[in-house]
C-alpha cells in the first residue's frame, strides 16, 4: 500500500491526519507517525511560536518517524504572527508543513529554502491548480463532506477528486468523508494518492479530547452535522447540537455575525473537547461520523485500513474482473 505520496513525503502509508484546532497535539500526531501515517501538529493550537517549538520537541520524544505541522492562514483583524510560526517550523527541522486557508505564496520561498515540503489543503479544483502553479509539493482536496470549512462550491468528493486529478500532476490527497478501507480504495480509484482523515482520528484512543466527544461520534449518523455561516459565505460543518441549531436559526432570520458571536466563540468549542459537555459550544465533525462505529487505537485504525484496502483490491475487486 504505497503510492507516490509516500515517496515524496517519506511515510509508509498514504494516510494523513490533517491539522485540527485543539486536537492536533503531540500525542495524536506521534501515534499516527508511529503507525506509518503522516500526522500534523496544529500550529495555532499553540499560544505562541515558542509553545509550538516545545510541542514539536514533545512529539519528537514520542516518535522517530516523520511528522508535520499545519499552518492555517485565515483573515483576521488581529492576525497571529504567521511568519514567526513559519520560522519556528523551519528552525525546528520539521520536514513537512500543511498549509490551509489563504494563498500560502508569501511563505513558500522560506519553506523551500528551509527544505520543508508543502502540502496545501484546498476545497476546489481551481485552488488546487493554483497551488500547483505556485510550486507546492502536494495538495489535499477537501470535498463537501468534510468537517470544518468545505468552501462555497458544495462539490462532494466523488466529483471533486477525479475532477482535480485530471488537472493535478503532483501528489494529491483526498479529504472529506474518509474513514475506512473502502474510502482509501475509492480515493485511489478516483485518482488520488491517498486520504486525509480528521473526524475519524478524533474517535481514537490517543486523540486528546474528552471521551464524551468520541462516544458522540460513534453514536451520531451522517445526518448529525450542521452547516453554519452559509449566509456569511464562510460555511463551516460542525456537529449538530443546540448551539449550532441556534446559530443557523439566527442567521436564517437575517442576523449578522454579531448576533451569533457569543455562540461560536472558540473558547466555548475548546471547552466541549476538554470537559465533554457537548452543548457548551460548536465543535467540528464531518459526515464521516456516520461510518464511525468504534474507538480504536491509531495503530489499530491504520492497520485496519491498510489491511482492508489490500483485501478489497486483491479479493473483491479482483473477483469482479475475472
Amino acid at each position: 500500500m504505497r503510492t507516490r505520496f509516500c515517496d515524496v513525503f517519506g511515510v509508509d502509508y498514504p494516510i494523513v491526519q490533517g491539522g485540527m484546532q485543539w486536537v492536533g497535539r503531540a500525542e495524536l500526531v506521534a501515534a499516527v507517525a508511529n503507525a506509518g501515517g503522516l500526522g500534523f501538529i496544529t500550529a495555532l493550537t499553540q499560544p505562541s511560536p515558542e509553545d509550538l517549538v516545545a510541542e514539536i520537541s514533545r512529539c519528537r520524544d514520542m516518535t522517530d518517524k516523520p511528522f508535520g505541522v499545519n499552518l492555517t492562514i485565515l483573515p483576521s483583524i488581529n492576525p497571529p504572527p504567521y511568519a514567526e510560526y513559519r520560522d519556528a517550523i523551519i528552525e525546528s527541522g520539521v520536514p513537512v508543513v500543511e498549509t490551509a486557508g489563504f494563498n500560502p505564496a508569501e511563505h513558500l520561498p522560506a519553506f523551500a529554502e528551509g527544505g520543508v515540503k508543502v502540502l496545501h489543503k484546498c476545497t476546489s479544483v481551481r485552488h488546487a491548480v493554483k497551488a500547483q502553479e505556485l510550486g507546492v509539493d502536494g495538495v489535499s482536496v477537501d470535498g463537501f463532506e468534510c468537517a470544518g470549512h468545505p468552501g462555497e462550491d458544495d462539490v462532494p468528493g466523488l466529483v471533486l477528486v477525479p475532477a482535480a486529478a485530471e488537472r493535478i500532476d503532483i501528489p494529491m490527497i483526498a479529504s472529506g468523508g474518509f474513514g475506512d478501507a473502502r474510502g482509501l480504495v475509492a480515493a485511489l480509484a478516483l485518482g488520488a494518492d491517498g486520504i486525509n482523515m480528521g473526524t475519524r482520528f478524533v474517535a481514537t484512543v490517543e486523540a486528546p479530547v474528552h471521551d464524551n466527544v468520541k462516544r458522540r461520534l460513534v453514536e451520531a449518523t451522517e445526518r448529525d452535522t450542521e452547516l453554519i455561516f452559509r449566509q456569511l459565505r464562510n460555511t463551516a460543518r460542525v456537529a449538530r447540537n443546540s448551539v449550532s441549531t441556534e446559530v443557523v436559526s439566527r442567521l436564517a432570520a437575517g442576523g449578522a455575525f454579531e448576533d451569533v458571536r457569543d455562540l461560536v466563540a472558540g473558547t466555548r468549542g475548546r471547552k466541549v473537547l476538554e470537559v465533554g459537555d457537548l452543548e457548551l459550544g460548536i465543535w467540528t465533525a464531518g459526515q464521516v461520523q456516520g461510518i464511525i462505529h468504534d474507538i480504536p487505537t491509531v495503530a489499530e485504525l491504520i492497520d485496519r485500513i491498510v489491511t482492508g484496502a489490500r483485501e478489497l483490491i486483491n479479493d473483491r475487486l479482483a473477483a469482479v474482473v475475472r
